[in-house]
């Protein structure tokens, strides 16, 4: 009821602001429009000749009779009229010249004379564009700084860490899977905030700060709102890239304006408060040696909040949590303990965890009940949290494209191939023989499968295209492999060979088809010589130092720590192991070449086949026992 009245009120004060500054706004424009028509510059006018006193004295003389001088008036050192034929004119004249005045009064029929202006009018005419100017600039301004919050004139230095209630957000921990151990080292952090009497009467502190690393997709920023949906305490959250902009000690003062606004929310509950910075690295990278520029402000906001992580006390109840997909550029500094206590660490999800992540999502569609959750879990191994949410909803968009009233086995089926393989390519026609090379090019991969024992067994092998590919053959591991054994490894690259083989075995040529399995292969060989250790000749060494961003798997640089000489070793080991798998592949498929016509004929006839039908066709006897 207090957070309502407080919402009630803010709308209010809100509406309030709104009816002030539009009121400011058109008053300023009328203020504007009147001073410039006062000035003579609205509407079309033309400028006054100006006369020399000649001239005009001239004139003046024989007006009497001419009368080219219809009406004047003096003001000050100037004489201003307008002439017979309608044309304004202006002179200077001489101060008190008392002749010139009786001439004026003789001979000009409507003479004036005019008092001078005052001092404050002549300001006023003289400053009154530049007034306006500054108080627009001004108006503008403030409504700017009152639009990036604080509510104050140029309140850049205010935090935009957004304050979520728990009725703002649905998500609890219900709603996030597959991360179990994070999740109950956050329950800690939360039990810890809601009793922590039950901490402290044993002399334990809480941790300061937690820090989520892991790919991307894994669901750090999930499990943040969680914590925010189940925590019954105030919950900041700010993304690191809205600390830092083009306004210098901007990014340190809204460092120190969040804590302060967290400290204050945690005395006023009474029952502490969380900050959740997503992307950190944006702030928080390493410091280093510069020569000034754009670093210099992200490292004084990055002292910033090193400073406020050493400066608040645990006894306030502020815990700080953030996450990153790049710990590895993160200052270490920010990492001590005393800053951030607990890294928790959240990896692509296991068999188990991918079913529970689907357990999730389905519970949003309708899904079929004869749907085998299980069985699409062990075919997205290494998928994401996120992959998998992105298959489910692209199921539920098949499945309505299709008018059905569920989303069937089938329709997850095909999103597993859209995300691993790409959209069919329906409009792209191959010829007779790109289909027959690309029928015998899949049959070698599929057969050799079978024939090659300590590998990925067939999942499904189809000549329909699909993304850059004419067609692909797809492997499951029976469980999630943790560890790659050198036998395993082998019959992986003769698998991969098993395609360029089997064209040159039929057609005798070679083709472009094989390029995705050349450079996985080449890249396999290349890690057992270089990071595995596995080469006979060169031994249990490593070479070369890699510099790659942990959790998304990108080389950045490599040193070179070994000699010219055992680059050309590393090379001939390569092409040794690359060699020695395609022989193998060459010699399985020679003598199982009735197997491979007849599967090659198969789908191309029927495109698309699974591990069953593969089976069954190639190793008829296989359906007796």
């Amino acid at each position: 009821m207090r957070i309502q009245n407080q919402n009630k009120g803010r709308k209010q004060n809100n509406n309030k602001n709104n009816f002030n500054k539009n009121v400011f706004l058109w008053l300023g424009i009328f203020l504007f429009l009147m001073y410039m028509f006062r000035m003579g510059s609205i509407g079309p006018q033309s400028a006054p000749r100006e006369m020399t006193y000649g001239e005009f004295y001239q004139l003046l003389q024989g007006n009497s009779e001419s009368g080219a001088i219809m009406s004047a008036v003096k003001v000050e050192d100037r004489v201003k009229g307008v002439l017979s034929s309608g044309a304004q004119f202006t002179v200077n004249i001489p101060v008190g010249d008392q002749d010139l005045l009786r001439e004026l009064k003789k001979n000009v029929p409507d003479f004036d004379i005019k008092p001078p202006k005052t001092l404050w009018v002549n300001l006023f005419y003289s400053l009154g564009p530049m007034i306006l100017f500054i108080g627009f600039l001004w108006f503008f301004v403030y409504r700017s700084a009152q639009g990036g919050g604080g509510g104050r004139l140029l309140s850049f230095g205010k935090s935009k860490a957004k304050q979520i209630t728990k009725d703002k957000t649905k998500i609890t921990f219900n709603d996030v899977a597959g991360v179990d151990e994070a999740k109950e080292e956050l329950k800690e952090i939360i039990e810890f905030l809601k009793e922590p009497k039950k901490f402290q009467k044993l002399g334990g502190k809480i941790p300061k700060g937690v820090l989520l690393m892991g790919p991307p997709g894994t669901g750090k920023t999930l499990l943040a709102k969680a914590v925010s949906g189940e925590a019954d305490v105030p919950f900041f959250s700010i993304s690191g890239s809205d600390f830092v902009e083009m306004f210098v000690g901007v990014g340190a003062s809204r460092v120190r304006d969040m804590f302060e606004q967290a400290k204050r929310a945690a005395k006023m509950g009474g029952k502490g408060c969380i900050i959740f910075i997503d992307e950190i690295d944006a702030v928080g990278r390493q410091r280093f040696a510069g020569i000034g520029g754009g670093h210099d402000e992200r490292e004084q906001t990055l002292n910033a909040l090193l400073v406020e992580m050493d400066g608040f006390d645990t006894q306030e109840g502020v815990i700080l949590i953030a996450a990153t997909n790049r710990p590895d550029v993160l200052d270490p500094a920010l990492l001590r303990p005393g800053r951030f206590d607990r890294l928790i660490v959240i990896f692509r999800p296991d068999i188990i965890g991918r079913e529970d992540i689907l357990k999730v999502h389905v519970k949003k569609i309708k899904i079929a009940k004869e749907v085998d959750l299980r069985s699409i879990a062990r075919q997205t191994s290494g998928f994401s949290g996120a992959d998998l949410a992105n298959l489910v909803n692209e199921g539920a968009l098949l499945a309505a494209r299709r008018n059905k009233n569920s989303v069937e086995k089938e329709e997850l089926q095909e999103s597993i191939e859209r995300v691993i393989a790409g959209p069919q390519k329906k409009a792209r026609v191959l010829s007779s023989e790109e289909k027959k090379m690309t029928a015998y090019h899949e049959a070698g991969h599929a057969l050799l499968s079978f024939l090659i024992p300590d590998g990925d067994p067939l999942h499904k092998v189809s000549i329909i295209p699909r993304g850059m590919a004419g067609g692909y053959t797809m492997k499951l591991p029976i469980e999630d492999r943790h560890y790659y054994t050198k036998k395993y490894l082998m019959s992986t690259i003769t698998g991969l060979m098993g395609g360029r083989a089997s064209e040159v075995m039929i057609f005798n040529e070679l083709s472009t088809g094989a390029q995705n399995d050349l450079e996985k292969a080449t890249e396999i060989a290349r890690d057992m010589v270089m990071r595995w250790g596995m080469s006979e000749k060169l031994g249990s060494l490593t070479f070369g130092k890699r510099e790659e961003q942990i959790f998304l798997g990108r080389d950045i640089t490599e040193q070179k720590n070994y000699s010219e000489a055992t680059a050309v070793d590393i090379d001939k080991e390569v092409r040794r192991i690359t060699d020695e798998c395609y022989s193998r592949a060459e010699k399985e498929l020679a003598k199982n070449s009735d197997k491979l016509k007849l599967l090659a004929e198969k789908l191309l006839e029927k495109e698309v086949m699974d591990s069953e039908e593969v089976k069954s066709l190639i190793f008829p006897e296989s359906k007796n026992t």
